[in-house]
């Protein structure tokens, strides 16, 4: 996932109009482009249209969904968004108003923006890629580093395919259809590419990949009780107490299996 921010001076926003800034959605991948290479090198542009993208990895997404204290996909996009925004600021860009595209209810991701930039006009509404243009080149700036990722992507685990081959990363695309249902590992699941977070690729992982059961630990990390511990499955069973070497029992040191 890729979330992008755009700014430029309030009085110099027909900048963004002349560009063609508009629902990224709506626009071609080609245009797309265009008009983030315009952004690059016209020199009205390149003076009064700054942006920054952030690149959040699949592993990433998955890790804090599927972590005990756990992140939704909003809060993760909702934390990006703010870094983002504190990373303008940070750059010296005087910021007036804030216009962002929603993610869950608008009322109350605008109130959480407002107690974090106190002074800053925010406004979140549904849409915003359609309605402001400053959204609209912040979006294009985010398809655009997410389309050419994934057209030099470079699977670590071994697999000589390329974007022809795996489409666009969307549900709908049937090469990203494709690519879900036959490159599923039994036991590993996806390469690093894939969000196994992401409902199509867990839909796959429950019908074709191996089963695993886990220990249960309560709220404070420790192995409940009647619970054996997975240290017991790699020892044989008639096994000796071995002795404790002396290392430990001259500083009186004990195992503790707690983990976190």
């Amino acid at each position: 996932m890729v979330y992008g921010v755009a700014y430029c001076p309030l009085s110099q926003k027909e900048v963004l109009q002349s560009l063609g800034c508009a629902d990224s959605k709506a626009l071609t991948e080609e245009k797309r482009d265009d008009i983030l290479l315009r952004m690059l090198t016209e020199e009205k542009a390149c003076n009064n249209v700054g942006w920054i993208a952030e690149v959040i990895s699949p592993n990433y997404i998955s890790n804090s969904m599927y972590r005990r204290a756990k992140h939704s996909l909003n809060e993760v996009s909702m934390n990006s968004a703010i870094s983002l925004i504190k990373k303008v600021i940070e750059e010296g860009a005087n910021i007036a108003e804030v216009y962002v595209d929603t993610v869950g209810p608008p009322e109350k991701y605008q109130a959480k923006l407002s107690d974090i930039f106190p002074g800053i006009k925010i406004t979140v509404a549904k849409k915003a890629d359609s309605i402001y243009p400053i959204v609209s080149a912040a979006s294009i700036v985010a398809k655009v580093t997410r389309d050419h990722a994934l057209k030099v992507w470079q699977f670590q685990e071994g697999l000589q395919m390329d974007h022809t081959q795996f489409g666009s990363g969307y549900p709908g695309d049937p090469l990203t259809k494709k690519f879900i249902r036959e490159q599923i590992d039994h036991v590993f699941g996806y390469p690093s590419l894939v969000r196994f977070s992401w409902s199509t690729a867990e839909l796959m992982l429950q019908e074709k990949a191996a089963k695993c059961t886990f220990e249960e630990v309560d709220d404070e990390g420790k192995k409940k009780p009647n619970t054996k511990s997975i240290s017991t499955f790699f020892s044989p069973k008639n096994e000796k107490k071995r002795k404790r070497h002396k290392f430990f029992e001259e500083r009186h040191l004990t195992v503790d299996n707690a983990f976190e």
